[in-house]
């Protein structure tokens, strides 16, 4: 370090620069974006590096410190993402959808933009796999929405404000915003739990087969054209979908026509505050679920045990419930792990290295499981991989690959 009144400079690190770079270019070499390892460093120099991973059971074990996420199921996803939308026959485009009126306005504001010509549309369709909707072929009749078409950034800008503020998809960019095209971890995605309202205008789902994104607000929110709306929503309603959140999505205008016009939605959404949570947070902080009693109801998906002051809980109040899927719990909240056993519907399971233990040796790990995750802090990381591989095994999962380099460090 350099003397407390100067700044450190630059060339002050070359060394440990040098180092991390060697350490990236092997990487690199190997093909393996990160890598996780421990290190015990002697007071003789000697050293001995575990190099952890990667492997395809145990993404999150790199770059992590602990394997926080294990797929047990190959090709496995929680269960938000393999829910399909429901079909609602009522529903219709919306009254103010108008295709020859939202052409008409488009080429009156973009009189010089070159449009897609309908084999063009033709091949986006069958790229796709889906018809477009007649409102979004009007658009790209107007504008294929291509930068080569463009001479400058303010003939993009013009572009953006004439259809309503966002930027437009090039036509051949166009894609389905279906749960594959929302990915998520495991041990984040099985938290999630998703639930239409019957008067809700869109499917709160993480994604759809009928959601056809043509454009981002700028900020990484995508907007899409929803050919699978709510019961009381509208067919080719246009919806946003947040770049912060994994799951939903949210009504924008009830047309294309209408997103174009700047027109209101006629919609106005429902509270539905008094039903019991799906996603249940036990913990000393929760204002109104400070057990496992006051979580319990059929309706449960998804059960969090955190942290509190007081004896380990029961899960005798959760047993049998039909939809319990999702079980995290804090280490030492649970006062019996051999309960778990009975939650026969559980697909992920994230508890403590000791409660891992204890399934483990009564042979009580809950064979529905597709994925699982162990919550650990200060323990040894090596242990812990060494626990994530017994419970692979059960699965007949390849262990998380380990490789060992000893030498002298001077």
């Amino acid at each position: 370090m350099p003397p407390l009144e100067l700044p450190l400079q630059t060339e002050d690190m070359a060394d440990e620069r040098g180092a991390v770079n060697r350490v990236r270019t092997a990487l690199a070499d190997a093909g393996i974006e990160d890598l996780s390892f421990t290190a015990e460093v002697f007071a003789t120099g000697r050293t001995v590096l575990h190099l952890l991973g990667p492997s395809s059971a145990a993404p999150s074990a790199v770059g992590n410190r602990y394997p926080h996420e294990l797929i047990l199921v190959e090709g496995s996803v929680p269960e938000p993402w393999r829910r399909l939308p429901k079909q609602f026959p009522d529903v219709a485009p919306a009254p103010s959808a108008d295709a020859p009126l939202l052409e008409l306005t488009l080429r009156e504001r973009l009189p010089d933009a070159i449009g897609a010509t309908e084999q063009e549309i033709a091949d986006a369709e069958s790229c796709l796999g889906v018809a477009l909707p007649a409102e979004l072929k009007a658009l790209y009749r107007v504008t294929r929405a291509r930068w080569e078409d463009w001479n400058d950034a303010e003939a993009a800008h013009r572009v953006m404000d004439a259809v309503g503020g966002f930027e437009l998809f090039p036509l051949d960019q166009l894609y389905i915003a279906d749960p594959a095209s929302r990915p998520s971890r495991w041990d984040f995605g099985a938290m999630q739990a998703i639930v239409t309202p019957p008067d809700a205008a869109v499917q709160q789902l993480v994604g759809s087969a009928g959601w056809i994104a043509f454009g981002d607000t700028g900020g990484g929110d995508r907007l899409a054209v929803d050919l699978t709306p709510g019961p009381r929503g509208h067919v080719g309603q246009v919806v946003i979908l947040s770049h912060e959140e994994h799951t939903g999505a949210g009504l924008v205008a009830d047309s294309l026509t209408d997103l174009v016009l700047r027109r209101p939605s006629s919609y106005t959404p429902q509270h539905h505050d008094d039903q019991p949570a799906i996603v249940a947070h036990v913990n000393a902080r929760s204002p109104s679920l400070r057990s496992v009693e006051a979580a319990a109801h059929p309706g449960l998906e998804v059960l969090s045990l955190g942290v509190w002051e007081g004896e380990p809980a029961s899960l005798a109040p959760v047993i049998g419930l039909p939809r319990l899927r999702t079980l995290c719990a804090y280490p030492g909240t649970l006062a019996d792990p051999l309960e778990i056993a009975e939650l026969t519907g559980l697909e992920f399971l994230q508890i403590g290295a000791r409660d891992w233990r204890v399934l483990l040796d009564a042979g009580a790990v809950p064979s529905s499981l597709s994925a699982a995750a162990i919550e650990a802090f200060d323990e040894d990381p090596l242990a812990i991989v060494a626990l994530a591989d017994e419970i692979l095994a059960l699965w007949r999962r390849p262990p998380i690959p380990q490789t060992v380099v000893e030498g002298v460090l001077g």
